[in-house]
């Protein structure tokens, strides 16, 4: 009786936990950077952690998808303040100033003057971004807040790297307040930081402003193994944590599965009779910084050397392509074989995954960027799908690929190796053989990836 008593105890301080989380996507914003703290919020309540979430009241989402709603648990508690955005005003000046709202701009030739001179105001007049304005406002509201409402730990998630700023205002102000300061891309190591046409005293300010939020927050998370290791040369307590995926998305393979001959099985082989063409599928957001042209003049080579490839051959994008990319690929011959759905929702574009024989991803090409791990890679491993890969040689996502033997990753000079890999791939199609075995990948399940979250804390706090 008495062990039991005490057991009901700890459960009901374990209970008592709770977890404040700043976040600037929430739904009905769509896209990625609303997947990570939307999955750890369902699942935090499993091990003992309420969750808070304080979001903007009026945001300005490049993607909208209300279907994410459904995600959202229904005894959540949010608090959402009002926030001001310099988009609007942008937007009048130039509409590709819409794409700077997701981390996107023109870049070389593809620059007019007037996206030259929005990088540069946005660059260097909103450090470290143009959410900049919702931190002063934002961190005198959660002063007030946190002075009558106990948590044990703060989490602020970015880009945008303001919110980091937020936290950094309340940890002066709380110096005994945990802080986790979560980077879900890097600040002065993403690739497009060099694109933003920083005079030297932004830059200084860009890292000044960084460098105190790694030595200030007592734990920062990175999205890969590389950027945790670049995050603590740089003095921040740093650990990974990787995106992963749902269990929803192979609940939806297993009911296709099913449908064909009442299975448990997740192969390819038994998909691809969903699969009519050959069908290569981008599902997401492509710009011109992850543009892989080595691809595309691949497939151009193949359409007009082999007429069965091209009579079978799909080229599939879901998502939102770059204008410029798309009039690319509608200028070549491989005009024939595209498909370009535009913005799905997440479900739509889960189907699509499993209609799909190859799934494609890219990173930047930048040596610098092999820590980043698109957090599609996770949805495209829980399908069994084959992925095939394009970035920095060595990089995390290179390191993933090869551990769950789901794909293969090139460099953007690897045309011969490359052609040799879809020739390949399609024959095996052809053949009903395409099949991706993957394994250990249930590391990558959200709810493991929460207890992982879980662990930390415990430790940590």
């Amino acid at each position: 009786m008495d062990n039991f008593i005490k057991l009901k105890h700890e459960t009901q301080n374990l209970k008592q936990k709770k977890i404040l989380i700043i976040s600037y996507y929430w739904p009905p914003a769509g896209g990625p950077g609303v997947q990570r703290w939307l999955k750890f919020v369902k699942y935090l309540p499993d091990f003992g952690w309420e969750p808070t979430v304080f979001i903007p009241e009026n945001p300005s989402y490049p993607i909208v998808d209300e279907t994410l709603q459904k995600d959202v648990p229904k005894n959540l508690k949010m608090i959402k303040t009002k926030i001001w955005e310099p988009y609007q005003l942008a937007e009048k000046f130039g509409k590709d100033n819409k794409k700077f709202k997701a981390g996107q701009f023109d870049v070389g030739e593809n620059q007019s003057w007037k996206a030259k001179l929005s990088i540069f105001v946005r660059g260097n007049f909103f450090i470290p971004d143009a959410r900049v304005f919702w931190v002063k406002p934002s961190v005198e509201f959660l002063e007030k807040y946190l002075k009558v409402n106990h948590y044990d730990v703060l989490v602020t998630t970015g880009p945008p790297h303001s919110l980091h700023l937020i936290g950094l205002g309340l940890k002066k102000k709380f110096p005994d307040l945990k802080w986790i300061a979560d980077f879900r891309d890097p600040w002065t190591e993403i690739s497009y930081y060099k694109h933003l046409k920083l005079t030297k005293i932004a830059d200084k300010k860009h890292r000044k402003l960084e460098s105190e939020v790694f030595k200030n927050a007592d734990v920062t998370l990175a999205t890969s193994y590389t950027d945790a290791e670049n995050f603590r040369k740089k003095g921040a307590n740093a650990f990974c944590i990787t995106n992963g995926f749902d269990s929803e998305v192979k609940s939806q393979i297993r009911e296709v599965v099913e449908s064909v001959d009442n299975k448990n099985d997740l192969t390819t082989s038994q998909l691809n009779d969903f699969t009519e063409k050959f069908t290569l599928s981008y599902i997401g957001v492509l710009e011109q910084l992850r543009n892989p042209d080595i691809l595309w003049e691949t497939l151009n080579d193949l359409v007009q050397e082999n007429a069965d490839f091209k009579n079978d051959f799909q080229l599939k994008f879901v998502g939102k392509l770059d204008d410029k990319i798309l009039q690319k690929i509608e200028s070549s011959p491989l005009k024939n074989n595209l498909t370009n759905l535009g913005y799905q929702t997440h479900d739509v574009a889960l189907k699509h995954m499993q209609d799909s024989s190859v799934l494609l991803m890219t990173n930047f090409p930048q040596e610098s960027s092999k820590g980043i791990i698109p957090g599609k890679i996770f949805e495209y491993l829980a399908t069994g799908k084959t992925i095939l890969s394009f970035g920095p040689k060595d990089a995390d996502v290179e390191k993933i690929l090869n551990e769950t033997k789901a794909g293969k990753h090139f460099g953007y000079d690897e045309k011969e190796n490359l052609k040799k890999f879809i020739l390949e791939s399609y024959q095996n199609w052809k053949s009903g053989t395409l099949n991706q075995n993957a394994e250990n990948i249930e590391q990558f399940s959200r709810k493991n990836l929460t207890q992982k979250l879980v662990d930390l804390m415990n430790k940590w706090f």
